[in-house]
């Protein structure tokens, strides 16, 4: 089970990743996220939307009505530049997490 302190950390990393390369609405997002973990992150759509508010107001995504492919309208998200950027750059903190976690473990395993 992953803490939620760990799943919010992880939010904005991981939708800005998601639509670094396509447009998608919200439902599509908890789709995707579900199947790219395996399951092992199962967000709301109470958590999801209000944080992509956040993020439109923060400039990192916008949103614009379309029609979908069954013909509903849904709300499509699209990252901005300004949220390019921030993913990268919340893709190189991760890393630097994981690097030194990593580290930590491994010296803790060698201790034994």
């Amino acid at each position: 089970m992953i803490s939620k302190n760990l799943v919010a950390a992880s939010t904005k990393p991981i939708i800005l990743a998601l639509l670094y390369k396509e447009e998608s609405y919200g439902y599509q997002i908890l789709q995707r996220i579900r199947r790219v973990t395996g399951g092992k992150l199962a967000w709301s759509s109470a958590m999801l939307y209000p944080f992509l508010q956040r993020l439109e107001k923060e400039g990192f995504v916008k949103s614009k009505w379309k029609i979908s492919g069954t013909g509903r309208m849904r709300k499509y998200y699209v990252i901005t530049e300004r949220g390019r950027k921030e993913c990268v750059a919340e893709k190189e903190r991760w890393l630097s997490v994981h690097d030194a976690l990593q580290s930590f473990w491994a010296a803790a395993e060698s201790s034994d």
